[in-house]
C-alpha cells in the first residue's frame, strides 16, 4: 500500500529578523545659540569652574602648626577645614547634614524650576560646554563640524582633532589636579608632583578624574545624563503640573508648517518648523514632543526659538518655562496662575531652614574639648597578686583650640579607687594634671584598680576632666568590671 504524504498549500511564516536591542549612539553637533539663557550658562560656567580651579589657593591664618589653607580635607590631621570652620571625624554629623542642606536645597529648586541645576550647575553640564566651546573653536559650528566629520582624512583635519584631543586631555589634567589639591596641600602638591615626590594617593586620583572627565565630557556627553545619572528618574517625584520647566507652548504653536514672508498667520500657529530648537539642543531631542527624559532644561532652546520670533514677527516665548496648569488654562481660554508657594515647596524650605538653624546652634555652641574613654575588652579585667581587680582604659583627648591646655583628672561614683595614668606622675596632691597639645589628639593608657570586696559585677564610674584654665569641664560615664558579672 503506497504512502502518500500531504503537504500544505500554506507556505510557513516568515521568520522575523532579529530585533537590534542596541542602537549606536547618534553623534549630536549643537548648534551655538544667542540669548539670554546662553549668556547666564556662560557665567555660571565661568564661575563654577573659577571656584573649583582657584579655591584651593585661597589662605585662612590659623595659627601655628595647623594649615592655613582655607578648603582642606585634611585626612592626616584628621580635619575638615573650611575658612574659619573646623570639622572633626567625630563631629561627621556636619558632613551627613550638609549633605541633606544640598539634597534638600536641589529638591526645593527642582519643586520650582524643574532640572535647572542639570542645565547650568551639574558637573557633566560645565565640562561638557567647556569641551564643547573647545571643540567650536577647532572645528567651527555645528555645519562645519558635521562636513569635517564627514569629509576624508587630510592634513587640516588631523591637525583639528588632534589638537581638539590635547586641549581636551589638558583640560582633564587640570581638573584631576584641582581635585586632589582639596586633599594635600595645594602649593606642596604643585613643587613635588611632577618631580615625583608626591604621595601615590594623589597620582592616582589625578589619573582617574583625568580619566572620567574626557570620558564623560568629551566622548560620552548626554549619554551620562540620559543612562547614568539617576537624577531624571528622580526628578519626576519633586515636580507637579505647577513646576516651571523649558516648555513648547502647543497651544499658541500648533498647527506648525513653514511659513513665507507676506503669507498670513491666520489658521495656524506660530512655530514655522525650522527646527532651530533642536540644532541647538546638546542632548539632541525635539522639545516639542513634550516633557521628555533626556531634557536637561538648559535653555538654549528658548533662545534659538525667541531669535526665529523676532525674525519672522511673531512674539517671543514660544518655548519658554512655563507650567502645564498654565499650559491648559491657556488652551481652554483661561486666565494663568502660577503657584510658587504650594505644600512641598513650603514643606522643602522650613525642612532647610530647621536643619540650617541646628547646624548653626551645634556649630556656635559646640566645646572646644572632648574626651573618648575606650575600655580594654580582652581582657575585660584583671586580677592582682593581692586580690584587687585592675581595669584599662584608653582615653582619647582632643583639644580643639588653638592653645595646649592641661586638663585635671578626677573620678567619681565608686569609692576606693586607684587610678594610674601610665608614664605620668601625680601631683605632689595627688592629682592627675594630663597636658594637651593645642590643635590635637593625644592618647593616654589608664589603669583603674579596686580591692576585690569593693566591686561585684559591672559597676559605673565618671570620669571628669577640667580645665585649670578655663573651667570647661567634660564628664564620661564609663564601667568597672569584675568576675561578678
Amino acid at each position: 500500500m503506497n504512502q502518500v504524504t500531504l503537504i500544505s498549500s500554506k507556505s510557513p511564516p516568515p521568520v522575523p529578523p532579529p530585533q537590534d536591542l542596541y542602537s549606536k549612539r547618534k553623534q549630536i553637533y549643537p548648534k551655538l545659540a544667542h540669548g539670554k539663557f546662553r549668556t547666564v550658562k556662560w557665567a555660571a560656567m565661568a564661575v563654577l569652574l573659577g571656584i573649583y580651579y582657584l579655591v584651593p589657593w585661597l589662605r585662612w591664618d590659623r595659627g601655628e602648626g595647623v594649615p592655613d589653607q582655607a578648603v582642606l580635607a585634611d585626612f592626616g590631621g584628621e580635619r575638615f577645614f573650611f575658612f574659619g570652620i573646623e570639622i572633626w571625624p567625630q563631629e561627621a554629623y556636619y558632613l551627613a547634614g550638609l549633605m541633606i542642606l544640598a539634597a534638600l536645597g536641589l529638591f526645593l529648586v527642582t519643586s520650582l524650576f524643574g532640572r535647572v541645576w542639570c542645565g547650568y550647575a551639574c558637573p557633566q553640564t560645565v565640562w561638557t560646554d567647556l569641551y564643547i566651546w573647545v571643540e567650536r573653536a577647532f572645528e567651527g559650528d555645528r555645519a562645519k563640524r558635521m562636513r569635517l566629520d564627514r569629509a576624508p582624512w587630510s592634513f587640516n583635519k588631523a591637525w583639528r582633532k588632534i589638537g581638539k584631543h590635547i586641549v581636551w586631555l589638558l583640560i582633564a589634567f587640570f581638573t584631576g589636579g584641582a581635585f586632589i589639591l582639596y586633599f594635600h596641600d595645594a602649593r606642596m602638591i604643585a613643587q613635588t608632583f611632577f618631580i615625583g615626590e608626591a604621595p601615590l594617593a594623589a597620582y592616582w586620583f589625578a589619573g582617574i578624574l583625568t580619566f572620567t572627565t574626557y570620558a564623560l565630557a568629551g566622548t560620552m556627553r548626554e549619554q551620562v545624563c540620559t543612562y547614568l545619572c539617576p537624577w531624571p528618574r528622580i526628578q519626576a517625584a519633586l515636580t507637579d503640573e505647577d513646576a516651571l520647566n523649558v516648555t513648547y507652548r502647543y497651544d499658541r504653536g500648533e498647527p506648525r508648517g513653514p511659513h513665507r514672508k507676506g503669507e498670513s498667520w491666520e489658521g495656524r500657529g506660530d512655530c514655522i518648523d525650522c527646527k532651530q530648537c533642536v540644532q541647538v539642543c546638546p542632548m539632541g531631542i525635539d522639545i516639542r514632543d513634550g516633557p521628555q527624559l533626556e531634557c536637561i532644561h538648559c535653555a538654549l532652546c528658548i533662545d534659538a526659538c525667541d531669535q526665529i520670533m523676532k525674525t519672522v514677527g511673531r512674539p517671543t516665548g514660544l518655548i519658554a518655562y512655563d507650567t502645564d496648569t498654565a499650559v491648559a488654562a491657556r488652551a481652554v481660554g483661561q486666565p494663568t496662575k502660577y503657584r510658587l508657594i504650594r505644600p512641598r515647596t513650603v514643606l522643602y524650605s522650613l525642612l532647610i531652614i530647621g536643619i540650617a538653624s541646628l547646624m548653626a546652634f551645634g556649630l556656635f555652641n559646640r566645646g572646644t574639648f572632648e574626651v573618648n574613654v575606650l575600655k580594654d575588652r580582652s581582657p575585660p579585667f584583671v586580677q592582682l597578686s593581692n586580690g584587687d581587680i585592675r581595669n584599662g582604659y584608653t582615653l582619647k583627648l582632643v583639644n580643639k583650640a588653638g592653645d595646649a591646655r592641661n586638663m585635671a583628672l578626677t573620678a567619681t561614683g565608686m569609692d576606693d579607687m586607684e587610678i594610674e595614668i601610665v608614664g605620668l606622675e601625680s601631683d605632689s596632691d595627688g592629682s592627675l594634671v594630663l597636658p594637651v597639645a593645642a590643635n590635637g589628639v593625644d592618647r593616654y593608657r589608664m589603669l583603674v584598680t579596686i580591692p576585690e570586696e569593693a566591686v561585684d559585677g559591672r559597676k559605673y564610674f565618671n570620669l571628669v576632666l577640667t580645665d585649670a584654665k578655663t573651667g570647661e569641664v567634660s564628664i564620661n560615664r564609663t564601667s568597672f568590671m569584675a568576675a561578678g558579672d
